[in-house]
């Protein structure tokens, strides 16, 4: 078997279950953002300095990235052929994101201020990811829009992880830089 298919080569792609589209579709602008994601996370996931912890919270969210992603390549007709956590997003993917925000809060508090990123590669590499996730996340928007996709939580999910990633990279700064 060959990585390659030629089956792209004319500018489409196809869905989870078959359905095809162009590359430059909403699904695959949708999904390939969040693919840019999981390389992002995986070049963090890669530091050395990194605890096992932070390195297992890190591998958790790519692989719900992968689930982000089977939602959002199946092709609205195909919907209920996915599993909840395996090609779905759920509740309790957003539920451990929230308690990860809120154990990283109770630890570091808040700023009270915007914090400008970069005090060290780690912190400056989660920023990155998280301004990724928020791309992610506005071509997510138009997804659930242009598809009414009501019943997904890929949004929340993103929201939520966003959010995470910024508190991740605060708590790798010892001095959070304000903006002014």
């Amino acid at each position: 078997m060959k990585i390659y298919t030629k089956k792209g080569d004319n500018g489409d792609t196809s869905l989870l279950y078959g359905a095809g589209v162009s590359k430059d579709d909403i699904a695959p602008e949708a999904y390939g953002s969040v693919d840019e994601l999981v390389a992002s996370l995986g070049l963090i996931r890669a530091e050395s300095k990194l605890s096992a912890d932070v390195k297992d919270t890190i591998l958790r969210i790519q692989r719900e990235l992968f689930i982000v992603g089977a939602e959002l390549a199946t092709d609205k007709s195909k919907r209920k052929k996915l599993s909840e956590g395996k090609t779905l997003v759920t509740e309790e993917m957003i539920i451990n994101l929230e308690k990860d925000i809120d154990n990283l809060t109770e630890k570091n508090g808040l700023p009270n201020f915007f914090v400008v990123p970069g005090e060290n590669i780690i912190s400056a590499k989660l920023d990155w990811s998280r301004v990724i996730s928020r791309r992610a996340e506005r071509k997510c928007v138009t997804w659930y829009k242009t598809l009414d996709m009501s019943d997904s939580k890929v949004l929340i999910y993103l929201n939520r992880l966003s959010d995470l990633l910024w508190m991740m990279a605060r708590d790798f700064e010892k001095d959070w830089t304000p903006s002014n």
